[in-house]
């Protein structure tokens, strides 16, 4: 039996309202799976990054070389120093405890630390050069350096040029900057692995004179072994500055915890408190 008009007409409206519910249902996706973003972002797009990539969960690893007082050196089974505090400053501002590494400075200088995943970043006194640039991403400078010559008593000179006219024997520390500077000058010094190594070799007569930072020898001039025999000649103003090291590719997340808090530090008194803690003074009036 056939169907009337108005029925006939009936049945294609309500043919109408279902097709156009299932399309809206396949418009929608089917059931929502999060709230939408502030930005309007996917709620599937990947959530950002909440910390730095770091070689240990937790804890920001420091290479160093130990010691280099007072930059870096052991009091009792603890590492202590001016650096330490500064890289403690980001480690807090991340949330993480910063864990340090004592391995060979050249290491450090060339980049191969943090390339081969040893540490996260380099605190070691570490002057900011164009050649350490081309391996190492280096942070905001934090301290400005002076270099110093440390002589015997009464040895009667105050220039590098008087110690080469008088071919006095001069040290250094090797792949450091002070190395890098006597060398320019025209002097050929013996070069020594590192600071305590270069002090001795100063006390046992190898060298009459050494050059090294000037925080450095003035630490070594409180000890009454070495301020009776021993005296400082000369500052020799080369122009550094220090900087926390990271690999080349750096962590943009560590590198701007890093830089934040070397500056907020500067700008609220704290740097200076840390840096009057490690060397008595205020920072312009070293030297």
């Amino acid at each position: 039996m056939g169907l009337s008009f108005v029925s006939r007409r009936a049945l294609a409206v309500g043919a109408m309202v279902v097709a156009g519910a299932l399309g809206l249902s396949a418009c929608g996706g089917g059931e929502t799976t999060g709230a939408s973003t502030g930005d309007g972002a996917s709620s599937n797009a990947p959530a950002a990054a909440s910390g730095p990539k770091l070689v240990s969960p937790g804890k920001l690893t420091t290479c160093t070389n130990l010691p280099y007082e007072p930059f870096q050196f052991k009091e009792g089974d603890k590492v202590v120093g001016f650096d330490v505090d500064i890289v403690d400053l980001a480690a807090k501002k991340l949330g993480l405890k910063q864990e340090i590494v004592d391995i060979d400075f050249a290491v450090i200088k060339s980049g191969a630390a943090m390339a081969a995943g040893k540490c996260d970043v380099a605190a070691a006194g570490m002057t900011i050069t164009p050649e350490r640039q081309a391996n190492i991403t280096f942070s905001v400078p934090y301290f400005d350096a002076t270099q110093a010559l440390l002589a015997k008593k009464g040895l009667g000179v105050k220039t590098l040029e008087e110690i080469k006219a008088k071919n006095l024997k001069l040290g250094a520390q090797a792949s450091t900057t002070g190395l890098d500077y006597v060398k320019k000058q025209g002097l050929n010094p013996k070069e020594f692995a590192d600071s305590p190594k270069e002090l001795l070799g100063l006390q046992s007569g190898q060298a009459d004179v050494i050059v090294q930072d000037l925080p450095v020898v003035l630490t070594w001039l409180k000890k009454p072994e070495i301020a009776d025999k021993f005296e400082l000649v000369a500052s020799l103003d080369t122009g550094e500055q220090y900087g926390i090291g990271l690999k080349k590719q750096a962590d943009p997340i560590l590198l701007k915890a890093i830089n934040d808090a070397i500056t907020t530090a500067k700008s609220d008194g704290t740097y200076e408190q840390i840096f009057v803690k490690w060397f008595g003074k205020k920072p312009g009036e070293l030297g």
